[in-house]
């Protein structure tokens, strides 16, 4: 049985025959990737280049090169003026069957599952064309446009599921909109059941249709919504923070919703100073706490600044006391 053969059972609500570990692209010595995405970069983001839309990103040393919307370079200040602003590709620009062979190229697809996904979501799309403060604002103020730009974007987003979908053929289909602080969403229940929801329900039609699961990306606390991302399919959430009350979720759903993760800000692998054995028992604490009755993914992946010398042993304390403790969870308890 390979990595993909354990996950696609327990996509079936069937406990697995190991603990699964997301390697999140990371390699780690002894463990195959239980998921691999294929590379296929719809939005056009590159190193110094803007997006599709004109959003330009920047990226630092000390967030390991992670980017996010340059500050205080916003392309869309007044939600009026976006169909003047805010411009989708011609969809036939793209030639979906090479960007599927290219964005596959080295996967052994018999024995790691394949996961696509598009975009950041509508959400953090708007939030990168206005920022958060009147990104917010307008949500409040201006819904009704909102909503119309929201829509423009779905006609040209909706599409691209279809065919790369249809050239993928994915194993798991991913949407992502992180909608959430670590205290709640920013915006109400109904707010996002009006502008945001309608728009993701869209989205993962043609995966529902051909019986793909879905992959819900949302950080922050927003187990509020696990109900409705239920109802739409979603079959895996990542990556589960803490905030949440993961317990409650695990009772409700049992193996039906697969947690991926379950990291908090406070996880010891994450800080340049921990021990060894602080990174080995906060592994242990972590897979104690969520692996029972299945439905979960291990999850302990390390970030930090560029040069950050520590990188290396962390990475490969929390792959060891996988390996040590937690693979054969299920057989040793």
């Amino acid at each position: 049985m390979t990595e993909k053969d354990n996950l696609m059972k327990m996509l079936k609500g069937d406990m697995p025959e190991w603990l699964p570990f997301d390697t999140l692209g990371v390699k780690h010595e002894g463990i195959d990737p239980v998921i691999t995405g294929a590379r296929i970069n719809i939005m056009g983001r590159a190193s110094g280049k803007p997006d599709i839309f004109g959003v330009e990103y920047t990226g630092s040393d000390s967030t390991g090169g992670a980017s996010m919307p340059a500050p205080n370079n916003f392309i869309l200040k007044d939600i009026s003026d976006w169909p003047k602003i805010i411009k989708v590709p011609d969809i036939n620009d793209y030639n979906f069957d090479e960007l599927a062979r290219k964005g596959l190229e080295g996967i052994d697809r018999s024995k790691t599952a394949v996961s696509v996904g598009i975009f950041n979501g509508y959400f953090q799309s708007l939030m990168a064309f206005m920022g958060f403060s009147e990104g917010l604002f307008t949500m409040a103020c201006d819904p009704e446009e909102v909503y119309n730009l929201f829509e423009y974007m779905a006609g040209f987003f909706d599409e691209v599921a279809v065919r790369l979908i249809d050239a993928v053929r994915p194993d798991i289909f991913n949407i992502s909109d992180d909608v959430a602080s670590a205290q709640n969403t920013f915006m109400s229940y109904d707010m996002w059941c009006k502008l945001v929801k309608p728009f993701q329900i869209r989205l993962v039609k043609h995966a529902n249709e051909l019986g793909i699961p879905i992959s819900m990306h949302c950080c922050g606390k927003c187990d509020h919504l696990v109900d409705d991302w239920v109802d739409f399919g979603v079959k895996i959430w990542d990556p589960v923070q803490t905030m949440n009350d993961i317990s409650a979720i695990k009772e409700k759903y049992g193996r039906s919703l697969i947690l991926n993760g379950c990291g908090s800000h406070a996880d010891a692998f994450l800080f340049s100073w921990s021990t060894e054995e602080e990174v080995r028992e906060c592994m242990r604490k972590k897979i104690d706490s969520y692996a029972p009755n299945g439905g979960y993914i291990c999850r302990g992946y390390v970030v930090a600044a560029k040069g950050d010398e520590t990188v290396a042993p962390r990475r490969y304390w929390v792959g060891d006391e996988y390996l040590k403790y937690g693979r054969n969870w299920y057989q040793n308890h």
